[in-house]
């Protein structure tokens, strides 16, 4: 349960709630690519190239509590989880649509917040809201639905033998935001704010994944945390991956050593467990390798992914998985 207080305001129009999103979003409409935005039954852009398209939902109660963000940050974070699922094909955005789903005693004030923060991720990414969908429902929830090009992009199913493992960005820092929610922590040190910015503000790695198209052979964006992501990634390729539990030790964050005592997780299981960082994860050549890139592991001839833990090689674990029964 969000925790949400009921109203008794009197229900908002749904003319009233699209003037809100017109008004929000009416510089979009004047993107170069947009001709036509918000306002018809369908939008309209220039395109050219290989259309990318992906989709992310952030439902209330599952992927958030509204006592633990402000609406803009909800607006923010759900709309660069999207955009990271271009960002891990190397694609451009180009533009974006999103079904919001509000309940009932939703007022149009908290749609405005809401959009506000869409629209900063909107102008921070280039990818101008051109439309979308409004309807009631018991719980809030925004899907947002990219649009990117790419002459070529890179997929998961890439990785070779004799590649590198390559991170690019930081893990681990939004679980750690996370579990400081969870437990309703007051720690409120350096580490404990930029873990909490992380998970409320995470930013799509954009410039890093168009970095990769022709360096990487593989790539995916960490949403799921590092032990289920790796995995994905493995599988897909027909792959045995087998990361280095110091190298991915000496490319984790270092808040995340500050934060172990208070959260009581060590920094290695939060990046493991965690999710939704948005770094990304790619596999390559060493002589192709991007100066953002840390070393974590090597792809070899087999399946699974594996850790090696001071000579001894285990199988990865941990990471979220929705459909998963908790234990």
């Amino acid at each position: 349960m969000s925790g949400r207080a009921k109203r008794s305001e009197a229900q908002s129009s749904e003319s009233q709630l699209v003037g809100v999103l017109s008004r929000v979003f009416r510089h979009d409409a004047a993107a170069p690519n947009v001709m036509l935005g918000i306002g018809d039954d369908a939008a309209c852009l220039r395109f050219t190239g290989k259309l990318v398209v992906s989709v992310d939902a952030q439902v209330e109660g599952t992927h958030f509590r509204l006592e633990w963000l402000d609406l803009k940050d909800l607006g923010f974070r759900s709309f660069q989880a999207a955009i990271s699922d271009l960002a891990a094909m190397g694609a451009t955005p180009v533009a974006a649509v999103s079904h919001l789903t509000l309940p009932a005693d939703f007022r149009p004030a908290e749609l405005r917040r809401l959009s506000l923060g869409q629209e900063q991720a909107a102008a921070a990414t280039a990818c101008p809201v051109i439309g979308g969908n409004l309807s009631r429902g018991s719980e809030l929830s925004v899907v947002t639905t990219v649009l990117g090009r790419a002459k070529r992009y890179v997929t998961r199913s890439g990785a070779r033998p004799g590649d590198e493992v390559w991170l690019l960005g930081e893990i681990g820092l939004a679980r750690a935001g996370l579990e400081l929610l969870l437990s309703e922590s007051k720690l409120r040190t350096r580490a404990a704010r930029r873990a909490l910015a992380a998970w409320r503000r995470p930013m799509a790695l954009l410039e890093e994944g168009r970095a990769l198209v022709g360096r990487a052979r593989a790539c995916l964006d960490v949403s799921d945390g590092l032990g289920q992501d790796v995995k994905r990634l493995a599988d897909a390729s027909g792959v045995r991956i087998d990361l280095d539990q110091q190298l991915v030790r000496r490319a984790l964050p270092p808040e995340l050593e500050a934060l172990e005592r208070s959260l009581g997780w060590s920094a290695l299981e939060l990046a493991r467990q965690g999710g939704e960082d948005y770094a990304l994860l790619a596999t390559g050549p060493a002589k192709r390798r991007p100066k953002a890139a840390r070393v974590i592991g090597a792809v070899r001839q087999g399946k699974g992914a594996w850790i090696d833990e001071g000579g001894r090689l285990r199988p990865l674990e941990g990471g979220f998985d929705h459909f998963r029964a908790e234990k």
